[in-house]
C-alpha cells in the first residue's frame, strides 16, 4: 500500500522528527503513511479535537497516502499483547517496505516505551501464524525490510544522517500547522518545553548540528538496532 509507514507517539512527533526527510522521500516519488499512536489527549495545551485537527493539516500539507490513529492511551502506551498486536496489524494493512518510528529514548516516555511497541509489532506482524483483523477481515502476514528510528528531544549520535537541506523550510511549515502545541502569544495555555517563542530557533540548530556531520546545512539524524547492509562502498557519504 505505501513504501514509508512512519510512526509517532503523539500527533507532530514524525513531523518534528523525520518531517524533511519524508518530504524528499515524497519527492523522490516513494509513497508515505502516517500513524500516530495516541491524539494527545493528555498534553498541557489543545486538546483531543485540535490536535486532530491539526494533524490532518499537516498531512495534507505534506502529501501523504493517509494518516491514521491507533488511539492508544496519551500516557499509558506500554508494549503488551493488545497494544503491540494492535500496530501490527496496522503494519500489515500499510503493507510498507520501511517502517520509521520514534526514538530509541528520549524525555518523554511515550517516546521511547513507542519504540517498542514498534519494533514488537514489527516483528509480530511477519508472523504467518499469528491471525490479526481489520474491520472484520484477517490480515496476511506482512515482513517489512529494515525499522529505523529518528531521533527527538535528547541529542544522541545517530547511525546516520539524510541531507534535508532543500527541505528545512518546507518542515517548518508543516510543524506550524500544530498551533496550540507551539509559540502564540495570544494563547492563554500553560508553557511546555516546545512552546518557547526561540523553539523553533533550537529546532533548526539541531539540523545544522546534524547537517554538520555530512557537510550539509540541515540533516535529520536516525538510529537503527542492527547493521545496515550496502550494495557499493561508494553508495556511502
Amino acid at each position: 500500500m505505501v513504501d514509508i509507514l512512519a510512526i509517532g507517539a503523539h500527533p507532530d512527533d514524525i513531523e518534528l522528527g523525520c518531517g524533511g526527510t519524508l518530504l524528499k522521500q515524497l519527492d523522490a516519488g516513494f509513497k508515505v503513511g502516517l500513524l500516530d499512536l495516541c491524539e494527545g489527549e493528555l498534553g498541557t495545551r489543545g486538546n483531543r479535537e485540535t490536535r486532530s485537527k491539526e494533524a490532518r493539516a499537516a498531512a495534507q500539507k505534506m502529501g501523504v497516502e493517509f494518516r491514521w490513529n491507533a488511539r492508544l492511551p496519551d500516557g499509558f502506551m506500554f508494549s503488551n499483547r493488545e497494544n503491540n498486536s494492535k500496530v501490527a496489524a496496522m503494519i500489515r494493512k500499510a503493507r510498507p517496505k520501511l517502517v520509521i518510528a520514534g526514538a530509541l529514548r528520549d524525555r518523554h516516555p511515550d517516546h521511547g516505551r513507542s519504540a517498542e511497541i514498534v519494533r514488537e509489532a514489527f516483528f509480530l506482524s511477519g508472523l504467518q501464524t499469528l491471525e490479526l483483523e481489520s474491520d472484520g477481515k484477517v490480515l496476511q502476514s506482512w515482513r517489512p525490510q529494515l525499522l529505523i528510528h529518528y531521533i527527538q528531544d535528547y541529542h544522541l549520535v545517530p547511525d546516520f544522517v539524510v541531507d534535508i537541506r532543500p527541505y528545512m523550510e518546507k518542515k517548518v511549515e508543516i510543524v506550524k500547522e500544530y498551533k496550540t502545541q507551539f509559540y502564540n502569544p495570544g494563547m492563554d495555555a500553560p508553557a511546555t518545553p516546545i512552546s518557547n517563542s526561540d523553539y523553533f530557533q533550537q529546532l533548526e540548530a539541531k539540523a545544522r548540528t546534524y547537517g554538520r556531520y555530512i557537510a550539509s546545512e540541515f540533516g535529520e539524524g536516525f538510529m537503527v538496532n542492527r547493521p545496515l547492509g550496502i550494495d557499493q562502498l561508494m553508495d556511502l557519504k
